[in-house]
């Protein structure tokens, strides 16, 4: 089957950051479900590993987490899937990636693809979708239910995959008043158009942009991208006893900053069920039916932004290319061999 791997952690620009190469057919067993990949999208993810984790001498690690496809074989303990079956999925940190043309999974992170959508569309929702899902009900605690919540959720990041998918569950299934952060003029008029209430500027004091706004209080915070350069300022403006949450891998947190508020500090993965094979695995299954649900109700939306191709080395680096710039929006999504 083809796929597209590294050898080594290279820089993207080098010839062989990310090569096309062809693999074995991987077999199904236990719960895992054997997918025919039809589209995939690119995530942070993808490229951090690609910088932070070399491979052992003489293989070749498959990237990729978020897919869509038709499952093409089962194992023997399988029960929630068959052959046949549309399905989307962001897959386990541990195991071989989405960019092959055939993918073991296990059926407990896997949901039915929207009807609604196509494979290329569905295959930028799974990754953001969880996280996003996970961090704004499991980890802030925020409220399912249209009921009016007086607090503000300001979402530092909010053009960006998890942040686009964020501001439509928040403004969609909550009461919350959503705040969003975009630099650029069109990445805050993508953030209005997602739901959100009012965009600020992270490049520029928060505080005084906040206060102006005259919402309720911020009393939860979604931190996704650059929390290090951020979380200071807004632990200066957020509510006693909130709640801040934060996705990525800043170099540098004081969690004394938020003492004296009493703020708890939440970290959200969504690979930890799959990592440590959870109790409550199954939670992902459900989770993205009920996202395939919303899409088809017409709920909620894909984040797709932009399209590369088709799936090799060469349209990979490109999108590699364009997250690592911080400079793209919404999913970066590949589709066909």
């Amino acid at each position: 089957m083809k796929a597209v791997g590294y050898k080594k952690s290279l820089p993207i620009e080098d010839a062989e950051s990310l090569l096309d190469f062809e693999a074995a057919k991987p077999e199904p067993k236990g719960r895992d479900i054997r997918v025919a990949v039809k589209a995939i999208s690119a995530n942070p993810v993808d490229y951090k590993v690609r910088k932070r984790a070399a491979p052992p001498e003489g293989e070749v690690k498959i990237l990729g987490f978020d897919a869509a496809g038709v499952v093409d074989a089962v194992g023997p303990d399988v029960s929630l899937f068959k052959p046949g079956d549309e399905v989307f999925y962001a897959g386990s940190i541990l195991r071989q990636g989405t960019n092959s043309e055939f993918h073991l999974v296990d059926e407990r992170i896997v949901g039915a693809k929207p009807k609604t959508l196509s494979f290329a569309q569905a295959a930028a929702l799974p990754l953001t979708s969880i996280t996003a899902w996970e961090l704004l009900f499991d980890r802030l605690g925020a409220v399912p239910g249209k009921s009016l919540d007086p607090r503000t959720l300001l979402i530092v990041g909010g053009a960006g995959g998890v942040g686009s998918i964020l501001i439509q569950l928040a403004r969609r299934l909550t009461g919350l008043t959503v705040v969003a952060t975009a630099t650029r003029p069109e990445s805050q008029k993508w953030c209005l158009e997602l739901g959100a209430h009012a965009v600020i500027d992270h490049s520029k004091p928060m505080k005084e942009q906040i206060e102006k706004l005259k919402l309720p209080p911020v009393g939860l915070v979604a931190s996704l991208t650059f929390t290090d350069q951020h979380y200071k300022a807004i632990a200066d403006f957020m509510a006693p006893q909130g709640k801040f949450g934060l996705i990525d891998d800043p170099p540098e947190l004081t969690m004394s900053v938020f003492k004296g508020k009493a703020i708890s500090v939440h970290w959200e993965s969504m690979f930890t069920r799959s990592s440590f094979q959870t109790p409550d695995m199954i939670a992902q299954h459900h989770l993205l039916n009920d996202v395939a649900d919303l899409i088809d109700k017409g709920v909620l939306r894909t984040t797709v932004a932009e399209t590369f191709g088709t799936i090799n080395a060469a349209n990979l680096k490109r999108a590699h290319a364009l997250l690592e710039s911080g400079k793209s929006r919404g999913k970066i999504v590949l589709e066909g061999w």
